[in-house]
């Protein structure tokens, strides 16, 4: 399984697009992450609700569910891609950070499915969205 330290490092510092969301690696079990991406007023898509913009949910469900595949896999240098992601909004997201928490429901040879759900610690029990992810799962072939 990929180690604590190389998933953290994976999902701030080696995704760009990661890092301009600013998503942070909250917790991380073999099969299961929860990230966070921190408040900040660029973060609004609807300025006269105001409520977080819906790429910035989705993109973070995506996320989630990339890294719960990939914490689940023993060799840390395959590499994980959406094939599909599917988003239900329940409710529109508050001004303040973000969490999604994925969990793998199952880890095959070439894909892995799993489920998101994306909430506000304030209200953890309210969830903002669901999402279901399909990932491909990759190993590098070595030259020779």
């Amino acid at each position: 399984m990929m180690d604590r330290a190389a998933l953290r490092q994976l999902v701030e510092d080696f995704i760009p697009f990661n890092k301009v969301l600013g998503i942070r690696l909250v917790t991380c079990d073999p099969g299961r992450v929860e990230l966070e991406i921190p408040w900040r007023d660029e973060l609004i898509g609807d300025p006269l609700k105001p409520a977080i913009h819906g790429g910035v949910i989705s993109a973070l469900a995506d996320v989630a569910g990339g890294m719960a595949v990939w914490s689940a896999l023993e060799n840390p240098v395959q590499r994980v891609s959406t094939i599909d992601l599917r988003v239900d909004y329940l409710r529109p997201g508050r001004l303040e950070s973000l969490f999604a928490e994925g969990h793998v429901l199952r880890v095959g040879r070439s894909v892995g499915v799993v489920d998101v759900r994306v909430f506000h610690a304030s209200a953890s029990g309210e969830t903002v969205a669901t999402a279901k992810g399909v990932y491909a799962i990759k190993t590098p072939r070595v030259k020779g």
